[in-house]
């Protein structure tokens, strides 16, 4: 059976996003929306992650659900199951900044985590700035 997935989501704590990107409204929008399987972003935040631990339950593989009492009863629309509750893949994004060419550079990688316990081992290193020698490949 196929799952569609959004693994790429900021939360609250990331800049210019919406409050509402808590789990409790990541929940419903996936439930609407048909998404199986949600990353949570951000995970290496101390606040988000302490928020995490509070709302999200494990399921199993690493996986987890939200707490079932913090699931918004609102009206989904027909057709869609309400007892399809997503499940949360703790993700993080890490950064790579550099300047080719005279210009700066971002790149954005995804990084798909174990569980809460591996996003705090990650912590203490994604919190720390490194400047790395870069090699030109191309």
């Amino acid at each position: 059976m196929p799952w569609i997935a959004d693994l790429h989501i900021h939360s609250h704590f990331s800049i210019a996003t919406s409050r509402e990107l808590v789990p409790e409204h990541l929940d419903f929008q996936a439930r609407r929306k048909g998404i199986r399987l949600v990353g949570t972003g951000d995970a290496t935040h101390p606040g988000w992650l302490t928020e995490l631990t509070e709302k999200l339950v494990p399921a199993a593989g690493g996986l987890y659900s939200l707490r079932p009492e913090l699931r918004l009863d609102r009206p989904l629309p027909e057709g869609v199951d309400s007892r399809d509750s997503p499940l949360f893949m703790v993700t993080a994004e890490i950064s790579t900044i550099y300047k080719r060419d005279g210009r700066v550079r971002k790149v954005h990688h995804l990084v798909l985590l174990s569980g809460i316990e591996a996003a705090r081992r990650l912590q203490p290193v994604s919190y720390t700035h490194l400047t790395l020698p870069t090699k030109r490949i191309v």
